[in-house]
């Protein structure tokens, strides 16, 4: 009933992914590029694109309905969705997490998508117009969650970025492990900046220590310029547990040199405005 797109025959599956919808070609494009396809063709990961309207009963193929009660706008009908999960439970197993994008849901966050890609198989059902029928949410769905506080005209591209984000951390997606474990927010500050030939480019040129080959240099650079840009974007970041739980001597010790760097700057600008 369900179009389906199988990875490698023969493969071990690690992850499969499920996404109902009703643009299923919307999502399957995003299946056909990147580490999302690599890690289809070999095998590791296996994406499912299931079309609503399949599940549907009538000629005319309806998912939606004016809301009880009145108001603006249609809700998509909850008989649909409870036969597409039966028959995903049917054809492609019993998943470990059924996932509603929403923007009444807790923050997406990549703790989550870490705890979601250790699980066998996680589907993910898309809204679209006002929403999802309650009770799909009630019966159905493990978990409702939000990419950001704003409003999208679909779940589609939510459910697009939780699938990235849990799929290119199943062991063996990306190639080199570091470039996944040294992510921002894989660690509780944001990731250092970075660069690539030529060393020069219309005046700006890359820091001299990354062209140094003093490796400890280099690596003392990255923490200290990946703990400034917190700083700076996210300081809300060095407040909270994970920080707290995952900071060596090191990054303690680096982070409590900028403070002073910083303060003494503002302290030096506060007495020249006073003597000016």
């Amino acid at each position: 009933m369900a179009g389906t797109d199988a990875a490698t025959e023969g493969a071990t599956i690690v992850m499969r992914v499920d996404i109902v919808t009703i643009f299923p070609e919307m999502v399957r494009g995003f299946a056909r590029e990147g580490i999302v396809a690599r890690a289809c063709e070999r095998g590791v990961v296996d994406i499912a694109v299931h079309d609503l309207r399949d599940f549907t009963t009538d000629r005319h193929r309806v998912v939606d309905d004016s809301p009880f009660g009145g108001g603006p706008g249609m809700v998509l009908k909850p008989e649909p969705f409870f036969r597409a999960l039966a028959h995903i439970r049917e054809t492609r197993g019993e998943p470990s997490a059924v996932i509603v994008p929403s923007p009444q849901g807790r923050r997406f966050t990549h703790d989550l998508a870490v705890g979601w890609s250790r699980a066998e198989h996680i589907v993910l059902l898309c809204g679209r117009y006002e929403g999802i029928d309650e009770r799909v949410v009630e019966a159905l769905a493990t978990d409702e969650i939000s990419i950001g506080d704003y409003v999208l005209s679909g779940g589609e591209l939510a459910a697009m970025v939780v699938a990235d984000a849990v799929v290119r951390q199943v062991p063996g997606v990306v190639g080199d492990a570091r470039s996944v474990s040294e992510d921002s927010f894989a660690r509780p500050w944001l990731d250092y900046p970075h660069y690539t030939r030529p060393a020069e480019w219309e005046g700006r040129r890359v820091p001299d220590v990354l062209l140094s080959g003093h490796h400890a240099q280099v690596a003392r650079w990255r923490l200290r310029t990946a703990l400034e840009r917190t700083l700076d974007r996210r300081p809300d970041l060095l407040d909270g547990p994970g920080f707290a739980a995952e900071a060596g001597a090191d990054v303690e010790r680096t982070l409590r040199e900028i403070r002073a760097e910083r303060q003494g700057s503002r302290s030096g600008r506060q007495e020249r405005k006073q003597e000016s």
